[in-house]
């Protein structure tokens, strides 16, 4: 074990020349830097924000749910059928021709009204609107109150006005109160999010969020330890800038406020792809590869930390032609329709009307802009 955590803990992988964790250890002048003991103090702290989630969804974010009209109960459940219970829970939730022929010849059922017990059989585990409104409201006041700490906290320090000072004296760099609560609240949110996610909505990108979470914690968790904090900031509040909008969004369109969902997503939209395409490269990519190699050289974690961030912008990419695609739906369609990460299925009856020959119904009320927070919100470097 000693011998493995020297080779964890090497001090040409984790620090620049000519620097040892001797050098970091706290100085008589009650200066204190960064340990990696540190982040054990987040889990506790997640512990609380998740505690304090379900008391905020439960005492605040319901009864405003509630007030605003929105339906306490799912979807509307299938009748019961043991027969199609028993192919839906042991064969499958989709039957494909073969299975809906012979399911109709046994039931003396047609195909569609069939198809139609499957999808309200899949819909009726669904989360009722006020559970979906309580998650974005209490994501949506996080995210609010963090980007705000952060800007109040940046806005007083010099290496958000200059990101040359994010690399002076580093790694000598001292750990102040402001900086450690700002890094163990986002650490210890995202930590949150990874023990909530097991009981949150579950949608078709669970596996993505939970790698994305994951990553989240790594980058925090690497960034921290060697002392990359500055730089950390700003990559914390540049990805936090567009989230709280996108939840404002998503509240409004299950309210059913359409046009003032529109209004939010149209700024998350444009806010989002002008921090993560235009921002972040020029200014963040720009002062960890340039000017940090000018002023303290790279060194193996160095090339580490900047190949995340390169991966990170290669996301914020794809992610943004996700809004994009999402914003000129909604501009041509004269609404925010919904994604393929929508958690339910179209009505029976809207497809049944367009079958009919009538005009067929975009279902806004399931989540319009929802569904691009795992795309979107989630691409943060630190989430989404």
């Amino acid at each position: 074990m000693s011998a493995l955590s020297a080779w964890f803990w090497n001090e040409r992988f984790w620090l620049p020349q000519n620097v040892t964790w001797a050098d970091l250890a706290d100085t008589e002048n009650g200066e204190q830097y960064p340990r990696a003991g540190h982040l054990f103090y987040a889990f506790p702290i997640a512990l609380g924000i998740f505690v304090l989630r379900l008391l905020f969804e439960r005492i605040i974010a319901k009864p405003c749910a509630i007030r605003l009209g929105l339906q306490g109960s799912g979807p509307r459940k299938a009748q019961p059928n043991s027969i199609l219970e028993k192919v839906f829970t042991s064969i499958t939730k989709c039957p494909d021709g073969k299975h809906l022929e012979g399911l109709s010849k046994q039931l003396d059922w047609d195909t569609r009204k069939i198809q139609r017990w499957f999808r309200h059989r899949r819909n009726q585990d669904k989360p009722s609107l006020v559970t979906k409104f309580s998650e974005s409201m209490w994501r949506f006041i996080f995210y609010l109150y963090i980007f705000s700490y952060g800007i109040c906290f940046l806005w007083s320090a010099p290496w958000f006005w200059d990101t040359r000072q994010c690399w002076y004296n580093y790694p000598y760099q001292p750990l102040t109160t402001g900086l450690y609560y700002y890094y163990i609240q986002e650490l210890a949110f995202y930590w949150s999010l990874m023990f909530s996610q097991f009981i949150d909505i579950k949608r078709k990108d669970f596996l993505m969020m939970f790698i994305h979470h994951s990553a989240a914690v790594f980058l925090l968790s690497f960034s921290y330890v060697n002392n990359m904090l500055r730089v950390g900031t700003l990559v914390l509040a540049l990805h936090d800038s567009s989230d709280f909008l996108l939840e404002a969004a998503k509240m409004t369109n299950y309210a059913k406020y359409q046009k003032l969902c529109d209004t939010f997503f149209m700024m998350f939209g444009l806010l989002f792809v002008t921090t993560r395409l235009v921002i972040f490269p020029t200014w963040i990519l720009n002062t960890t590869m340039f000017e940090s190699w000018e002023l303290i050289g790279p060194y193996p974690s160095w090339w580490l930390f900047n190949g995340l961030l390169l991966i990170l912008q290669v996301l914020n990419v794809v992610w943004s032609c996700l809004v994009i695609r999402l914003a000129y739906r909604s501009l041509t369609r004269g609404k925010v329709i919904k994604d393929d990460r929508s958690d339910i299925e179209s009505s029976s009856e809207e497809e049944d009307m367009a079958v009919n020959g009538t005009k067929r119904i975009h279902n806004t009320s399931s989540n319009g802009a929802n569904r691009v927070n795992g795309h979107a919100a989630n691409g943060q470097w630190a989430d989404e």
